[in-house]
């Protein structure tokens, strides 16, 4: 028995869905970064002395460049890959709630902030009277990951959670998450940056408090950025999302912009979520609900289309239908299966609109040899609920 449809795909197929699931901007920062590796790769260039974030040279040469260079430049293939594979479900909740664009602009003034962080503290560790920590200076930072840290903390603190899962061993305090993931990979792993790793986190928090406040700009701002003529290829496209409505004073939220005392989870356990890349049978669309915690609001990616379902008779009818298709009987486990699925539909509250499947949804149903009559039966049995019909055409096929 087949436990989940989705296996039967291919891994092109995979793929592609879990590329199509990203929105615009985080898919951008994934091809970026990925072309500039490969590139790098096939002309043999490994000269990240050049491109890395260095005290000494942005100060003495004032190599601004660097700020940015280095955070798109990764040393090794594993250091890309899980680099981009934590940004995909990280960049993906923040970017549907910020909106493509001010995620962007989110993400300069964090890297710009981490690194001014990072001057900062090599400077005293540099040139206190007590000693002199010169290594500092010559410290050669880079990758994503910085940015990455002020993620985590953005993310943690907008979810609302009390206690965050370390790699599904321990839980910890939310508000301790990030310091324990420095501390982990700085004795894990080899090559770590711990000032930088260390400035994006204080880069996080100095976001979440409040303290960038006065320099983000309101929505008016990136609204207008949307309708010039120059962006406009990129609006176009499906994944990406408006930054439109909100808060009159457009910040992002921020514990001095709240008003709810409680927040709703976005990404549970940022790690568990690694494995987001696995595509799904189906995306539920997401509220579009007005709330003061998130000023501005975005396209709705691969939403189905609503209409109020059917709720009475589908069951009553569906033996009969398919007998007439001239398939096998139902037997006794099909009609367990049918009755289960019926009896969710009629716990739902009232108002809740049925789903309707697009034709997209049902033509992969159809690609894997489930019969058209048996899916647009069990389809309606269901109330258009996707998850339930499949349990109903394995069932029957079982």
């Amino acid at each position: 028995m087949r436990s989940n449809i989705v296996s039967e795909a291919g891994l092109p197929t995979r793929f592609k869905q879990w590329w199509e699931g990203m929105p615009f901007l985080t898919s951008v920062v994934v091809a970026v970064c990925t072309a500039i590796y490969l590139v790098c790769l096939l002309i043999g260039y490994d000269s990240f002395l050049e491109v890395c974030f260095l005290p000494s040279a942005v100060i003495s040469k004032f190599q601004v460049y660097r700020v940015f260079t280095s955070i798109l430049f990764h040393g090794s293939i594993l250091h890309l890959v899980f680099n981009m594979m934590a940004l995909v479900p990280l960049g993906s909740e923040l970017e549907r709630v910020m909106g493509s664009i001010r995620l962007l602009y989110v993400i300069v003034l964090l890297a710009t902030t981490s690194a001014i962080f990072h001057l900062l503290i090599t400077l005293i560790a540099a040139f206190n009277p007590v000693y002199s920590y010169d290594h500092f200076m010559d410290e050669c930072a880079i990758g994503f990951s910085g940015v990455l840290f002020s993620m985590i903390v953005i993310e943690t603190s907008l979810s609302g959670v009390q206690s965050r899962s370390v790699f599904g061993l321990f839980n910890v305090p939310a508000k301790l998450f990030p310091w324990m993931l420095l501390v982990l990979f700085q004795l894990l792993m080899t090559n770590i940056s711990l000032l930088g790793h260390l400035c994006g986190i204080l880069s996080g928090f100095a976001y979440t408090y409040g303290l960038f406040n006065f320099i983000i700009p309101g929505s008016s701002f990136f609204s207008g950025i949307e309708s010039a003529s120059w962006l406009s290829t990129c609006v176009r496209r499906p994944k990406y999302i408006m930054c439109t409505g909100g808060d009159p004073s457009g910040y992002i939220p921020t514990y001095t912009t709240r008003n709810t005392t409680s927040s709703e989870s976005m990404a549970g356990n940022i790690w568990t979520n690694l494995s987001s890349w696995m595509p799904r049978r189906e995306v539920l669309p997401q509220s579009t609900e007005e709330n003061s915690r998130f000023p501005g609001r975005g396209r709705t990616l691969g939403a189905p289309q609503t209409e109020t379902g059917p709720t009475n008779g589908n069951d009553s009818s569906l033996q009969a239908r398919l007998l007439e298709s001239g398939n096998s009987p139902v037997h006794p486990s099909s009609q367990e299966a049918i009755d289960a699925g019926q009896q969710r539909n009629n716990r739902r509250q009232p108002g809740i609109e049925a789903t309707v499947p697009s034709d997209e949804e049902i033509q992969k149903l159809l690609a894997m040899g489930f019969d058209k009559t048996q899916v647009e039966v069990a389809i309606a049995a269901a109330d258009g609920d996707l998850n339930v019909a499949v349990e109903i055409l394995m069932t029957l096929q079982g």
